[in-house]
């Protein structure tokens, strides 16, 4: 039962991986944008490759996810471990088996709801919609490639395949449950009481006991070389040639404005925008004719009725309409854009004049009486209103045709100066960043970075860049975007030498000896309350529970909530690193007064969670096996390429 309850996290943790799948890795759902050879392919699913650059990708996604969750406690080291390694890599051959079962079963999210969630993930970011409440297209195609690197339409599909994934986990996970007696067993062992004194034997008392010998410390330093190691690093400077270098350097001026918007005036014509609102009286368009005689005969009465006071025209609608979606609103229908109505209600629209009323209006919903609310007439607006759009679309073009012309000066002067990047920076007006402690593999903790570019890194340090300090070539590290950079400083990895080490090991050794010693001594004052069952020298009772822990440390807590409570007083002895050893006395087990009805609520859907993700990940096992799943690289050994 506990094994269950602990496992809770790791389930929680691997669900989201494979149901929250990265947008990047695919573009939909019956095809794959990946294309690898067996060299570059770390292993396959259904025949089709996941690649190094995918799985490197997938590995910087997921400590970038971990990073902004954690925070200032985010620590690299904890992450760089085989078994996390590997995780991503199941992770993303589950994603693939998943997405493959979910075209196999031909199942698809329509487009009505990837527009919503698209709409969705992007509502809460300022400025992507407009005053109208429309999306901001442009700025959302902008944003959409800078986060992920897609088009819009690409996002699209990959958004859409998501959605499918959730469905197909949504339809595992939404069978499971798990008995109430399971939860009530759980519930209980959650809530249960015990009372515990504490007796610590601090390290304090020993530390001053302990010599470390300088054989001890070398002993110390060649059994730990990994702790001392220093990996081979550079000091870099680059230059970074891309569109907006080019923007700051292009101007427009306004006579070039005025052409462009004297040459189409139509591109900046407001179009005639009208509001209108009616009153419905329903009938079937299949009614029999007196039905309709009758429902006509009540239109024309509304009619007259409004005729006589037109502006009470949205009291009436409220009060007779018979549109419940118009009919709270006094009938209004909103902007009216051509092709949104039905045909005869449309055309009439189209003919009044604002506040004008029109003449009973048959569709195939019945009778209506309608008016124009507001009419703006088109107009073309003006230039001051236009002009710094106009502006942004010219600088643009000429932004581009710059680049390409620029690009070539770039690629060009890096490689023919080749001793330095002071010349391509002068000639195109760029600035030379420098940075340190570059590797050969992107480091997660530069994220975006320019140089942080697997591609850009192997140029760097190639024989040609490290040994003879050359330029590299001019890299494309993204679209539009080209950095080119030299090494000016390289150190080769190396072991720490013993004498600037030798304080921190000294120290190391002494708590590592202390402890020892804390709990030899210890576990003999055990021993020894075990058998007389005497609390002297114990500090006063603390009540805790797995609800609650207060007063000891979590570690102790864990040992004395999984102690072996059959007799009392039980006993147990727990090492504190960096404390000393512990002898905890516990007294009695009871149950609280008062069972916490909101915890076992909550802890019996956190248990059908549980079950429900255990059936999914049996499920994706099962998928995995019948997508013939081939590990053809290991990836746990060491870092990829890439993603270090």
């Amino acid at each position: 039962m506990f094994e269950f309850i602990r496992t809770h996290q790791k389930l929680m943790q691997i669900l989201l991986a494979i149901v929250i799948v990265p947008s990047f890795v695919f573009v939909g759902v019956s095809g794959y944008e990946s294309f690898g050879n067996d060299a570059t392919t770390v292993a396959k699913v259904n025949g089709q490759p996941v690649t190094q650059q995918e799985y490197d990708q997938a590995l910087r996604r997921q400590l970038d996810q971990y990073r902004q969750r954690l925070g200032a406690q985010f620590d690299q080291k904890l992450f760089d471990t085989p078994e996390f390694r590997q995780s991503v890599l199941d992770n993303l051959i589950a994603q693939r088996a998943i997405v493959a079962e979910a075209s196999r079963a031909h199942l698809g999210a329509g487009d009505a709801a990837v527009q919503r969630a698209l709409a969705e993930s992007l509502q809460d970011i300022p400025g992507m919609f407009k005053a109208d409440g429309k999306l901001d297209e442009e700025k959302a195609a902008n944003l959409i490639a800078s986060q992920t690197g897609l088009t819009p339409q690409g996002y699209f599909q990959s958004l859409k395949r998501d959605l499918t994934v959730q469905q197909l986990a949504a339809g595992v996970q939404g069978s499971a449950f798990a008995p109430r007696a399971v939860a009530q067993m759980v519930s209980n062992l959650t809530e249960q009481e015990r009372d515990v004194q504490e007796l610590v034997l601090p390290l304090s008392g020993f530390a001053a006991e302990v010599k470390v010998s300088d054989a001890m410390v070398k002993a110390f330093y060649d059994k730990n070389d990994k702790l001392f190691q220093v990996p081979e690093q550079a000091r870099i400077e680059y230059v970074v040639f891309d569109a907006n270098a080019i923007a700051s350097q292009v101007s427009v001026t306004d006579d070039e404005v005025a052409a462009v918007y004297n040459a189409a005036p139509a591109r900046f014509t407001a179009p005639e925008e009208r509001r209108a609102s009616h009153i419905l009286v329903a009938v079937d368009k299949a009614a029999k004719a007196d039905a309709k005689a009758a429902a006509k005969a009540k239109a024309e009465a509304i009619l007259a009725e409004v005729r006589k006071a037109p502006a009470d025209f949205a009291r009436i609608a409220k009060a007779k309409s018979e549109d419940p979606g118009s009919a709270e609103q006094g009938g209004d229908l909103g902007v009216i854009e051509k092709g949104s109505l039905v045909p005869t209600v449309e055309a009439s629209i189209f003919k009044l004049k604002q506040g004008e009323v029109s003449d009973v209006v048959e569709s195939e919903f019945g009778y209506h009486v309608i008016t124009v609310t507001s009419l703006k007439p088109a107009a073309v607006k003006p230039l001051d209103a236009v002009k710094g759009d106009i502006a942004l679309e010219l600088k643009k073009q000429k932004a581009a045709k710059k680049y390409s012309e620029a690009a070539e000066t770039f690629t060009n002067t890096v490689y023919e100066q080749s001793d330095s990047l002071k010349p391509v920076a002068d000639k195109l007006g760029l600035k030379i960043e420098t940075a340190t402690g570059v590797t050969r593999t992107p480091n997660p903790v530069a994220g975006q970075a320019p140089y942080n570019n697997a591609k850009f890194l192997t140029a760097l340090f190639s024989d040609d860049s490290l040994k003879n300090k050359r330029n590299t070539e001019a890299v494309e590290v993204a679209p539009s975007t080209l950095v080119a950079g030299r090494i000016l400083e390289f150190k080769a990895a190396a072991k720490r030498p013993l004498a600037e080490v030798e304080a921190q090991i000294r120290q190391q050794v002494t708590a590592q000896e202390a402890l020892a010693a804390a709990k030899k001594a210890g576990e003999a004052k055990l021993a020894a309350v075990k058998a007389s069952g005497d609390a002297a020298g114990f500090g006063p009772v603390q009540t805790i529970s797995r609800a609650k822990i207060d007063g000891i440390s979590p570690l102790a807590a864990r040992s004395v909530l999984k102690a072996d409570v059959s007799k009392l007083p039980a006993y147990v002895g727990v090492e504190l690193p960096g404390m000393g050893y512990g002898i905890y006395r516990i007294g009695k087990v009871h149950q609280p007064a008062q069972p916490d009805a909101a915890r076992r609520s909550a802890d019996a859907e956190q248990i059908d969670n549980i079950v429900a993700q255990q059936d999914m990940m049996n499920y994706v096992e099962v998928l995995k096996e019948r997508a013939k799943v081939k590990v053809l690289q290991p990836v746990g050994a060491k870092p990829a390429d890439g993603a270090q």
